[in-house]
């Protein structure tokens, strides 16, 4: 006697694991064009994909509301479905991988652009020991780390401050010291002692409003009844120290972002008052969210082995 088909069989059958992840990925960002960077795909065939899902199950998945894709009843139901076999699979995957000793798959990783001046050194390392793993790195701005967060885009997030507007797990992994710079001739350099009244007289340089790095010394400076006066905002690191070293202000940069210059004389670390402000770095991801394999590893990684890997580099 023929086996009978399981119920929903048929759309079953319609239905690849490919099309559920570009589902789920399309739902997550809210869009097919970003969907589509993320999965290294064309924006048609993001489309064509989702369209063939509706299709095979003759209902209308997503719709789209002030330029951004959201769910429908139906699109809710299979995006939970596409969340719970995607899972399922990834853990199946990383348990054929585990039993075998072996650390594969995507690493996703977006940090702030302040990181960028250190994670490339502990990616890279770990890629040699584990070089089945394929990293993404997004290297943004905190308001876009933290969206980036709240929609569960990556699997751990590198932050210098952690939020408290929403259930994450922190782990601190390596120090982070704010110092402030000045260029080398300036009246300032070697004198000892600077009080912080002193400096509101200098033209500040500082980072874009909701960096971590300016509300810090924001808070200090206001802490001690000191108001700066922002004579040039710039939206990078990389663009301070080109501003300090051109004679345009003072600012505060993270002394691990100064290696190269002042190792070349090129900046100046001023001795000032409630300086340096020790800081962590941190991983940060979503409560409750499961890491892989690969993440999980790169979070055993940096936290067991990233000062040692730093100190070398």
């Amino acid at each position: 006697m023929a086996m009978s088909d399981p119920p929903g069989g048929l759309f079953i059958q319609g239905i690849t694991l490919r099309q559920l992840q570009i589902f789920e990925t399309v739902v997550r960002l809210g869009g097919f064009t970003r969907a589509a960077e993320a999965l290294n795909l064309t924006q048609p065939t993001v489309s064509m994909q989702i369209r063939k899902l509706c299709d095979t199950l003759q209902l209308p998945l997503v719709e789209q509301v002030a330029g951004r894709v959201h769910p429908t009843d139906a699109g809710r139901e299979v995006y939970r479905a596409a969340v719970e076999v995607l899972g399922r699979m990834s853990a199946l995957g990383d348990y054929a991988a585990e039993s075998r000793g072996v650390v594969r798959g995507e690493l996703r990783l977006a940090v702030i652009t302040s990181a960028i001046y250190f994670m490339p050194a502990l990616l890279g390392a770990f890629v040699e020991r584990h070089p089945q793993v394929v990293p993404q790195l997004a290297v943004t701005n905190r308001q876009n780390v933290l969206r980036r967060l709240r929609a569960n885009e990556d699997d751990l997030l590198i932050m210098g401050r952690v939020p408290n507007e929403m259930p994450v797990e922190a782990y601190p992994f390596v120090g982070n010291e704010i110092v402030v710079v000045a260029p080398p001739g300036h009246p300032l350099a070697g004198a000892r002692d600077i009080a912080l009244a002193r400096l509101a007289e200098e033209k500040f340089l500082v980072r874009e409003a909701g960096s971590g790095t300016r509300q810090a010394v924001e808070r200090m400076f206001a802490s001690q009844g000191v108001n700066i006066h922002p004579f040039l905002e710039l939206g990078s690191p990389e663009a301070i120290k080109q501003g300090v070293m051109a004679g345009l202000g003072i600012s505060v940069l993270s002394r691990r972002n100064l290696s190269r210059e002042l190792a070349g004389g090129t900046i100046a670390v001023l001795d000032v008052q409630g300086f340096p402000i020790e800081r962590q770095w941190f991983a940060v991801h979503p409560r409750g969210k499961e890491l892989s394999l690969a993440a999980r590893s790169f979070l055993s990684f940096i936290l067991e082995e990233s000062d040692e890997i730093l100190a070398q580099a």
